[in-house]
């Protein structure tokens, strides 16, 4: 007899190591590694185990993207609880959030690997989209001024360098972003 009859199912748990296997991989060997096979494989869960979670590989990708952007937006609403300026609050936020994901290699190894399949996945392409219009949209009261546009780009220009390793040239990052926390207070 099968001890998966006998042992408690937990969906939650094997759904968030699933994901976690995935990340994983998509870290060490890029978003190609990431099949069905391979994360049944490295999980220890079945085939048909992986197939309830996630039918198909977009839908593990698809899940994987939602849940490295929830904890990124977890972390800008942190930020933002602790910053008491609501002028350029969400923008500070955003910068300080991409500019230390530097300082958690294995956070800022999923980002640039999901950043990669952004670029070659429309749905996730129309999701990231989607995260940005609405955050603009909720904020539109206090970071709508170009000056907190141009922080938020200059955000992006930071997070691809940090991806690529490039501009690393030994400039002084921390005043590169106390002028651009300036331009989110005008």
């Amino acid at each position: 007899m099968s001890l998966a009859h006998h042992r408690r199912k937990q969906p939650l748990i094997v759904r968030q190591q699933l994901l976690d296997v995935a990340a994983r991989l998509t870290m060490e060997q890029g978003i190609a590694a990431v099949t069905l096979d391979a994360v049944s494989g490295a999980s220890g869960v079945s085939k048909g185990g992986l197939l309830h979670h996630f039918p198909t590989k977009n839908a593990l990708l698809d899940a994987l993207f939602e849940s490295l952007l929830d904890r990124f937006d977890a972390d800008i609403d942190e930020r933002m609880r602790e910053d008491a300026v609501p002028h350029g609050r969400f923008s500070r936020a955003y910068l300080h959030a991409v500019a230390d994901l530097r300082e958690s290699p294995d956070e800022a190894a999923h980002w640039a690997q999901i950043t990669v399949a952004l670029l070659a996945e429309p749905r996730l392409r129309q999701r990231w989209r989607a995260w940005v219009q609405e955050r603009t949209e909720e904020y539109i009261g206090t970071d709508s001024s170009v000056d907190a546009q141009i922080v938020r780009f200059a955000a992006d220009g930071l997070w691809l360098a940090d991806m690529l390793g490039s501009h690393d040239n030994g400039g002084d990052r921390s005043a590169l972003i106390a002028r651009l926390v300036e331009l989110t207070n005008k």
